[in-house]
């Protein structure tokens, strides 16, 4: 089996599922670390010409993440396509089964039994908090309705602000977040990577949690610690 992955949460899922079939992956696949496999650039523009010369039995991607226009020149140079929807947890459940199974895998990683055991009964705040999740500045733009990002913090006790946003993704200007009466502000370290000097002293007023970007909007093996991880950090930020 011969797979080329273009998303990094499945590259590792793949990775660590089935070692060995993995022969392209985009430069964004960075986990696991020292990952050995020909590069394909990157989600949003991968070289098709290099990944048809790879021939691999299966690519795998993502409907949020990979552009339409490079899926079906893939396709139309006879490659299997396997694309994922992941909006929620469950959903990321069934799509790695879906995922794993592609790859010729005949029984269910370990890792993704823990995974769910994990989101059985993830950790919360005391009370429910409100907050945004902010994914870009210059121009702000923020985690809106239907995401994954979203559904994993509505698990852990926080609402996302903007979840009944007409758009998934929408533009806020930094002045209407501080005035969305927000208990906090999830800062991930991608797509923009906010630091602990970029990103918070635009909220002077606001708690605010650093987070892992791997945690919060990849679904693979990281969904294992991710209950924990992000668990910590909201509740270190509203003590």
């Amino acid at each position: 089996m011969r797979v080329v992955s273009l998303v990094p949460s499945l590259t590792e899922a793949v990775a660590e599922s089935a070692p060995g079939v993995l022969v392209g992956a985009t430069d964004w696949c960075s986990h696991p670390a020292g990952l050995d496999v020909v590069r394909v650039k990157g989600t949003k523009n991968p070289d098709v010409e290099r990944i048809v010369a790879l021939a691999p039995d299966l690519v795998i991607a993502n409907e949020e993440e990979n552009r339409e226009p490079d899926l079906t020149a893939l396709r139309e140079a006879g490659l299997d396509v396997l694309v994922t929807e992941v909006r929620d947890v469950p959903g990321a459940f069934r799509e790695l089964d879906r995922v794993v199974s592609a790859c010729g895998l005949r029984t269910r990683p370990r890792w993704l039994d823990e995974a769910e055991e994990a989101w059985l009964d993830p950790p919360r705040p005391e009370r429910r908090l409100r907050a945004a999740v902010p994914i870009w500045r210059r121009p702000w733009m923020v985690v809106g309705r239907d995401t994954f990002a979203g559904d994993v913090l509505a698990r852990l006790g926080v609402d996302n602000a903007y979840a009944s946003h007409a758009e998934r993704y929408p533009r806020i200007p930094v002045d209407e977040l501080r005035a969305a009466g927000l208990d906090l502000v999830v800062l991930p370290d991608e797509p923009y990577r906010f630091t602990s000097d970029d990103g918070p002293e635009a909220f002077p007023e606001l708690p605010f949690a650093l987070v892992g970007g791997r945690h919060l909007t990849w679904y693979g093996p990281s969904l294992v610690q991710a209950p924990r991880v992000l668990g910590e950090a909201l509740r270190a930020a509203v003590r």
